[in-house]
């Protein structure tokens, strides 16, 4: 494999994609120690681009032939695979944003028991767990190579691996830790006859620490999309996933600090933000969630979505 790009030495370290042997990489895009793009010419005169987020999402590659986009898809048993385990993270973010949406509102509007909202949220938490594990699932099988026949090769189906050089899977793991900050938070809330000290270290600081966790998560999943630098995509249904999920992100960091319980006051510093930023940023991840499970491959045997005749995805320098 020979390169035209100072960056491409990461390719042979298998961070990215394997790209064969006798083909010429020509760019990288990414960011840091992330690469989320490569684009190589093969022997035929194609010039092909991987591009991380679709080859994780949609399972295919693309290839540019005489003006002329061909996508090489993953094999059907893998489409599957990735079709489901993306379905399991799509309807858990789908339910946990709802459940933390409606224990907002009952907490902001209704005469509910505590007891009662504090359990909503805690199912909630469930949901956005079983969420960010999937996603590391998803990331982890994305496809890797081509097989001999040319088509892009199926691997063992993995549970874990630990692959801080991608930004995929660090952008799921930080969201994923993120959530089991929330769920500490989330149990503490039952302990009774804690101090306004301890409902501060023990509640408000997790939650927090999940807030942040969730702003870094999507802060990657940003760099990965753009390949860099932040860029509006308005016609990519991931720009558009990842975009809403950072605002709820966003909007559940304003919520956090509004939770914190002042000493002086044994009152949190704003209620109304509180909720109300809980509600809509808990929306915007049921929204994004959504969305989601539009993001997939082609089911087998079905049609494949037709190609923009426009510039391929991915096909730029890195930023």
């Amino acid at each position: 494999m020979t390169t035209t790009d100072p960056r491409a030495d990461l390719v042979s370290r298998k961070t990215a994609f394997e790209v064969p042997d006798q083909d010429e990489v020509q760019s990288v895009g990414g960011r840091g120690p992330f690469v989320s793009s490569l684009q190589w010419r093969r022997p035929d005169g194609g010039t092909a681009t991987w591009d991380s987020r679709n080859a994780r999402k949609r399972g295919y590659i693309e290839v540019l032939v005489g003006g002329v986009v061909h996508r090489i898809r993953t094999r059907p048993a893998t489409a599957i695979r990735l079709i489901r385990v993306n379905a399991v993270a799509g309807v858990s973010f789908a339910i946990g944003g709802a459940l933390f949406t409606l224990g907002a509102v009952l907490a902001q509007w209704s005469t509910a028991p505590v007891s009662t909202i504090d359990l909503v949220f805690l199912c909630g938490g469930f949901f956005f767990s079983t969420g960010g594990y999937a996603s590391i699932v998803q990331e982890i099988n994305s496809p890797r190579s081509f097989d001999a026949d040319g088509s892009l090769a199926e691997t063992r189906w993995r549970w874990w691996a630990y692959e801080p050089m991608r930004a995929g899977w660090v952008s799921a793991f930080v969201l994923f830790v993120g959530t089991l900050a929330f769920a500490i938070s989330l149990v503490d809330v039952f302990l009774s006859s804690l101090s306004t000290k301890q409902q501060d270290h023990l509640i408000w600081a997790p939650e927090m620490i999940g807030c942040v966790l969730f702003l870094v998560s999507g802060h990657v999943a940003i760099e990965e999309i753009c390949h860099g630098r932040f860029r509006l995509m308005p016609r990519s249904l991931g720009w558009w996933v990842v975009a809403v999920n950072q605002l709820g992100s966003i909007l559940f960091f304003l919520s956090g600090l509004a939770a914190y319980v002042r000493p002086a006051t044994d009152e949190v510093i704003n209620t109304d933000l509180m909720n109300w930023g809980t509600a809509l940023g808990a929306f915007c991840f049921s929204v994004a969630g959504i969305a989601q499970l539009f993001e997939r491959p082609d089911k087998p045997g079905k049609p494949p979505a037709p190609v923009d005749a426009g510039e391929p995805a991915g096909f730029r320098k890195a930023a």
